[in-house]
């Protein structure tokens, strides 16, 4: 048995097989949310913290500086986020190295930093990855 689909069927198609969120109403802001929706959102965060007594502090940390970034800061933070996750496991320690120091500079150190690792050669990234370890 064979299928021909024309170019008039494949609207219909597509329709048929979008994800069942393509089709959903948006949802509400915050406040119009159920309590069951809440919940949903909120659940996975109550997990980790509950499950991380020691990292507490730096989450909320990071929710407080979240809140005070510009919607670009934002949107910049996450793109570096999924680069960072698409990393291999060695490009993700030497990422944490640097971010490490930079945290310590001024603007004008970091760039300097940025300029000398892109002249580095393998042996001297690793040699400097040892003297400047990620906390």
């Amino acid at each position: 048995m064979t299928i021909r689909l024309s170019l008039l069927s494949l609207p219909l198609l597509l329709a048929c097989t979008a994800p069942a969120y393509a089709q959903q109403p948006p949802l509400p802001e915050w406040d119009q949310l159920t309590p069951a929706q809440r919940e949903t959102l909120i659940a996975p965060m109550r997990d980790r913290w509950n499950a991380s007594p020691g990292h507490r502090q730096r989450m909320y940390d990071h929710a407080r500086s979240w809140q005070q970034m510009s919607p670009e800061q934002r949107s910049q933070a996450r793109r570096g986020m999924h680069r960072f996750q698409n990393m291999s496991p060695q490009q993700q320690r030497e990422a944490r190295a640097l971010f490490a120091k930079m945290r310590t500079m001024d603007k004008a150190q970091r760039q300097e930093l940025r300029e000398q690792w892109h002249r580095m050669t393998p042996e001297q990234r690793r040699q400097w990855l040892e003297a400047n370890p990620a906390d």
